[in-house]
This record gives C-alpha cells, structure tokens and sequence, in this order.
C-alpha cells in the first residue's frame, strides 16, 4: 500500500496525485429509463477512454416528497403521475446485473449515486469500484454514515454546500477513503460561478484527501482548466444528444466532445510534467545552434561533469 496519504483504491486503478485523471462520464438519468440508451452511453464514454461511467441510484418512495407523488406531468410516455415517472426511469436489479455485465465486456467500471440508505443497499449486490455522494446528498449523515460502513471509497461532490458543511461531511465520512469534488451546482453553470480555484483551496484544507471536479458548464475548456488546477478526478455528464428529453442533457457533452474532452485531458496531464527543470535532450540540437555564448556557468557545468576542477 502507497504511504502517499492522497491516493485512493477504485477497483484495479488508484486514483490522486501522480496518477492518470481518473474520467467518469456521468450518465445519470440521461438514459431515460432505457437500457439501449444506457448501453449506448456505456459504448460511447468506453470508445472515448473514459475510465467509468456513473449512474444513479434512488428509491423513489423515499427520495420523492409525498405531497409530490400525485401530481401529473407530461412525459415522453404519456401523461403520468411524478411518482409513476420516477419508477419509470429507475433501474431495477435485473437491469444492473445487465449493465454489469455490459460494462466488464467493455472494460470500463461503473458505479451510482445512491441517494438514499436502501440505495446503498441495492448498489451493494454489485462489486462497484467506489460510491458517489451526490452534492444535494452532502447534509444527509444516515446515508454518509450508511456509505462509510460500505468500506469502499466514497467520492463526495461539495456543490451547493458552504465549507462548514463540508468539514462535517467529512468528518462524518471520515477522511482516510473519500475523495473529494469541487462542484457547482447549476444546470448549465455559467463560467463566472465555476470558481475552479476553490479546487486549489480544497487541497489546502484536507491535505490528505485527493481533490477532483465534477463539472456541470457547457463546454470542455473549463473542465481542462480544472486538470491544469490539480483535479485528480474528473466527471462530465454525458448524452447521446442534448436534445432528447430530460432536465440534464443540456448540461451533458456529447460524444464528439467527450472523445475531445478525454483525449485533451491526457495530452494536459502529461504536459504538466513533474515540476522539476531541466534541459531535455531535444533541447541540445537548438542550443548549440541558437546558443552564441554558453555562459560561465554552462562552461562550469560541462567541467564539473567532466571531473575537472571548477573555478566559478
């Protein structure tokens, strides 16, 4: 096991600093109760290079208010009650076992959002490399506490949360196996409210906890600017099409823009490099055609190297 205090176990891959950006694409709900949908999403984040795909988990007797469960809305199957509608987008385990099974022929791993303790439960039945803590869930301590005896790692996204309600998450959580989100949470958020440098007044904070994103704008290049901040994690919405029915496809890249998202995200990470400066071979050739004077202390340098004794 790693003495580095900021990195975290998902399945076969640890995660945090030094480590390939760990990719989720999130698709929700964007399914729409559909598991050709979900399969198609499973392909599309799978084809992009995404390391999982995201889901989530509610019992919607327990996650809907009951003065909301009679109440009709249109739907693309009808007119329905909204509690009728939140069972129909819902997966049961039959489902999941499909979805499993899916993803291991694909190669990617999966897990959900469970928003309630049952959730948690349910999501239990399957090896999932880590839960996620959805930011609206951050306050609720049974389902923290519930996640925390799971013994799996638990990523917490810290949208819409004030930085006491945080501490208090994760002292409920526990710090030794969560990793932690910066979120915003709007739908699409505007630029001006991302704050991306909170990702950097996370890291301070928690020192032992690696920090991520998880990014609800339009767009790819603040998602690449939280990468270039530090963020070890990274997850995006993702759709077959922005279009289709539901509240998060606006908020959601598509595939062309994931496969961009993802490609641009390795060459960020590997353009960082490890801080340390140096001359690089390729670096030789055009400073012995560029260079007119070496300098005293290249020439200090070269006789070090040599043995010789220096002077400067």
């Amino acid at each position: 096991m790693s003495t580095n205090t900021r990195l975290r176990t998902f399945g076969s891959r640890e995660v945090g600093p030094g480590r390939p950006v760990y990719i989720c694409g999130e698709i929700g709900i964007n399914h729409n109760g559909e598991l050709d949908n979900a399969f198609k999403l499973i392909d599309v984040a799978a084809e992009a290079g995404c390391d999982a795909v995201k889901f989530q988990k509610r019992t919607p007797e327990i996650c809907t208010p009951r003065d909301q469960w009679d109440i009709e809305r249109d739907t693309p199957w009808g007119r329905m009650t909204y509690i009728d509608y939140r069972h129909r987008v819902e997966f049961g385990e039959d489902d999941y076992a499909k979805i499993d099974e899916y993803c291991k022929k694909k190669g990617i791993d999966w897990f959900a959002s469970p928003w309630d303790t049952e959730a948690v439960a349910f999501l239990e039945k399957f090896d999932v490399p880590a839960h996620k803590v959805a930011s609206a869930s951050l306050t609720d301590d049974e389902l923290l506490r519930a996640l925390r005896t799971t013994g799996r790692a638990v990523i917490l996204s810290t949208g819409m949360s004030s930085p006491r309600q945080i501490r208090h998450a994760v002292e409920v959580l526990g710090s030794d196996n969560i990793l932690m989100c910066h979120a915003t949470s709007t739908y699409p958020a505007k630029a001006e409210e991302l704050n991306l440098r909170v990702i950097n007044t996370l890291e301070k904070e928690f020192p032992n906890v690696p920090i991520g994103y998880s990014g609800h704008e339009t767009g790819l290049q603040t998602t690449l600017a939280a990468v270039a901040l530090g963020a070890t994690f990274v997850e995006r919405h993702i759709t077959l099409d922005r279009a289709m029915w539901g509240s998060d496809q606006a908020a959601s890249v598509e595939p062309q823009g994931l496969v961009r998202l993802v490609r641009d995200i390795r060459t960020i990470e590997a353009s960082l490099g490890d801080g340390v400066k140096k001359v690089y071979d390729s670096e030789l050739g055009p400073m012995k055609k560029l260079r007119r004077v070496s300098g005293v202390v290249a020439e200090a340098e070269i006789a070090a190297a040599a043995g010789e004794p220096v002077s400067v």
